[in-house]
């Protein structure tokens, strides 16, 4: 075997296989580039790297059996050994092998920081034309319908008569409804229609008031053509309140008779019809009720929420809607409170569960189900449920928000962008949804987007905007401004006896001076920190033991929820440790992975990967 080798070396044997590999790499890097920039069909790439494959035997085949001489090409059995100039020609294969190296490190450094983000610019931009050129056209606003009752008390009635009409008109399809949260953000402010429309960038705006006395209610409604400035239709409603089902079903229909041409001509005419969820008139107006202070969140408010729905459910024990707000009632609580998250979830899927039974079209209990499922790191269960809320309730923004949180647990950052750009067309004053975006950009490192998001975000209340506009400002060289906002998160949300705080992190990554401070910080108090807020602070110094042993000790608690933050640059050494592997593998990501797609950040390696 000895002599196999050194006569293969003599030869140039060994030589020219790795100048012809070196070679043809460099080759098809450069076809990539050249034939996507000519757009040339994928068959030509496919046709060249073929060639290679098949010339890579040849070449040895060649090396083997020939030499070149001053000559020209010969048999190397009739060359007498002692004329052999093999010892010059593989010189000059070392010269090439060299070259070719040189210019394959310039083309890779070259392609990684100075073609690479363009392209994933590039990328981004197109994902987002993309998913807006899904949108159609004709889009609809429904305000909050103003409470002209007597009794302010009455507000849940108005809001959640508006609510109803949104959900009508959820179904009609070619029409683009926005959600809730951003159509109810205007309310109370005096912002005009125009300007509202414009924000939500819809066509169409309902508005209205509703006034209860007792049994009585009356019910105005006015659709508005914003690009006119038109009364499409208007009309007022008295009815005795067990009509209520009936007004809706009259408002809807009314609606989209005036919308029919601008929905488009010919074809079936889009229809849109109230449901009753409910024969008993006490458990629609507690669940409401429900709806009202579940949607303005904070501990005793989901609380109250949470009694009235169970209210409505032992009154009516089929009422499915009332079942499944249930369910989202009881995953949000431990958000707002201390309250067990284990607890909570177990409650969420018992009435998510019975919702389903009750009728299996409602998004918002198979949405509730692929969170708990994502929690418990149950990663298929969870994919199949989201799937199920989008195809059941495909405006819904909700099912494709959560969707789109699973996607970034388990490393899809790029698929977790399109999930999250639909959810903010269909509801673009979303909180969470601005600070999803906002992570997600910060993630592509696309720190532009992640300063917009994230100002988006922090002006609609949400915390993580002003960690996104800090780190962005950071990456983009911007440090004044960066420690600005650092200072103000750690002022409003820091804890001064849990040092170290964002700016004293954000110092660190920029000064080294600062990076003992604060890992001395760190440590002091790790016990009294989630080990989610301790982790980043060490993977983004390297110190990625301390981040395994933290891994460790909280493996059988970590929730799935947490795993976003393996996915950002600052723990890339974290995924490229050999013990990455057998971490995902315990979790069950290995499987759902070879299953459903492999994470944007690493690629199969056998029974292993490999991460970047």
């Amino acid at each position: 075997m000895t002599l196999f080798w050194g006569e293969l070396k003599r030869r140039n044997v060994v030589r020219v296989a790795i100048a012809y590999a070196v070679v043809s790499w460099l080759l098809l890097q450069l076809a990539d580039v050249v034939l996507d920039n000519i757009e040339a069909p994928t068959w030509v790439f496919q046709a060249t790297l073929l060639l290679l494959v098949i010339g890579f035997p040849v070449a040895i085949i060649f090396a083997w059996a020939f030499e070149l001489t001053p000559e020209g090409l010969k048999k190397e059995k009739d060359i007498n050994r002692s004329e052999s100039i093999t010892h010059v020609t593989g010189r000059k294969l070392d010269y090439l092998i060299i070259a070719a190296l040189v210019l394959a490190l310039g083309f890779f450094t070259f392609d990684k920081f100075v073609l690479g983000p363009s392209r994933d610019a590039e990328l981004v931009q197109a994902t987002t034309e993309s998913r807006k050129s899904k949108i159609p056209d004709k889009s609809i606003a429904v305000l909050p319908f103003v409470n002209m009752s007597d009794d302010p008390g009455n507000e849940y009635f108005s809001d959640g008569i508006a609510e109803e009409l949104l959900n009508v008109l959820i179904k009609v399809e070619g029409l683009r409804v926005v959600s809730r949260t951003s159509s109810f953000a205007f309310k109370g402010k005096d912002v005009s229609i125009p300007n509202i429309a414009r924000e939500l960038n819809v066509n169409y705006v309902l508005e209205g008031s509703v006034r209860k006395a007792g049994n009585k209610v009356r019910v105005t409604a006015q659709l508005i053509d914003v690009r006119t400035d038109s009364h499409l239709w208007s009309g007022t409603y008295d009815r005795e309140l067990e009509d209520i089902f009936a007004i809706q079903d009259e408002i809807s229909g009314q609606i989209v008779k005036a919308l029919k041409v601008a929905l488009g001509a010919g074809g079936q005419e889009p229809t849109a019809h109230a449901e009753k969820p409910t024969e008993n008139l006490e458990a629609f107006e507690l669940y409401l009720r429900g709806r009202y202070f579940w949607q303005r969140r904070g501990e005793d408010n989901i609380r109250h929420a949470i009694d009235l729905f169970e209210q409505a459910t032992k009154l009516d024990p089929q009422f499915a809607r009332a079942w499944s707000s249930l369910a989202a009632a009881h995953i949000t609580l431990p958000t707002y409170s201390d309250a067990l998250v284990a607890e909570q979830f177990s409650l969420a899927v018992f009435a998510a569960q019975k919702a389903l039974i009750l009728d299996d079209s409602l998004a918002e209990a198979y949405a509730v189900l692929g969170d708990v499922a994502r929690h418990d790191r149950k990663w298929a269960e969870a994919k199949a449920h989201h799937l199920r809320a989008i195809v059941s309730e495909p405006k819904n923004s909700t099912a494709h928000l959560w969707y789109g949180e699973h996607l970034l647990s388990v490393g899809r950052v790029r698929d977790a962008l399109e999930e999250t750009l639909i959810a903010y067309q269909l509801d673009p004053l979303h909180p969470g949804t601005n600070a999803v975006l906002a992570q997600v950009y910060l993630f592509l490192d696309d720190n532009d987007n992640a300063i917009k998001f994230g100002v988006a975000a922090w002006d609609l209340g949400h915390l993580f905007g002003l960690i996104a506009q800090a780190e962005a400002n950071l990456h983009l060289g911007n440090i004044n401004r960066a420690m600005e906002l650092a200072e103000q998160f750690d002022k409003q949300f820091g804890d001064p006896e849990l040092s170290p705080g964002l700016k004293l992190f954000l110092e660190a990554k920029g000064d080294a001076a600062k990076r003992s401070l604060y890992l001395q910080a760190l440590a002091e108090n790790e016990s009294a920190l989630s080990p989610y807020n301790v982790l980043p602070g060490y993977a983004a110094f390297d110190r990625i033991d301390d981040v395994y042993r933290l891994v460790n000790l909280a493996r059988d608690t970590f929730s799935g929820n947490n795993w976003d933050i393996f996915w950002q640059d600052d723990l890339a050494a974290f995924r490229q440790d050999p013990r990455f592997a057998e971490l995902v593998t315990e979790q069950g990501l290995m499987n759902y992975w070879r299953e459903h797609g492999w994470p944007d950040a690493c690629q199969p390696a056998g029974d292993s990967l490999i991460c970047k």
